[in-house]
């Protein structure tokens, strides 16, 4: 059994710091990914940045509810698809960089919470039951 609590608070977290750093920093941010940065780019950097600030208010706020249930599955599905398509786009611009630097380790951070969250969305829950037809 996952403690979903705790999941929502370290990915709440993560996404947080990464979110402010991103809105607020996102030239730098830009730089160190080893692309140019202009002001157009930095804009759709600084939109990504309040998205990802607004998933870990999300997370932070259902934190204390039970995420396996008809109420928290939304979150745990809206987590899961995050996680799991941006873990593929990362690993695909991985294996493109040939190289083991940031974007290969952000790929197994995404890999590693779409699993948690997969197991979340996927797995039976005795309380979903309850809504079923005997």
């Amino acid at each position: 059994m996952i403690n979903t609590k705790l999941l929502l608070r370290i990915s709440s977290v993560l996404l947080g710091v990464l979110g402010l750093t991103i809105t607020f920093l996102p030239a730098e941010f830009i730089v160190l990914l080893k692309f140019t940065p202009n002001d157009k780019f930095n804009i759709i950097v600084q939109l990504l940045g309040t998205a990802y600030f607004a998933l870990a208010m999300l997370n932070w706020t259902a934190k204390d509810n039970v995420i396996a249930g008809s109420y928290g599955r939304p979150v745990a599905i809206g987590n899961f698809a995050h996680f799991f398509i941006g873990g593929l786009v990362l690993t695909k611009a991985s294996i493109i960089e040939n190289g083991l630097g940031l974007i290969f380790i952000a790929a197994i951070i995404y890999i590693l919470f779409a699993a948690l969250f997969g197991i979340i969305v996927f797995q039976k829950s005795k309380k979903r039951k309850i809504f079923t037809k005997k």
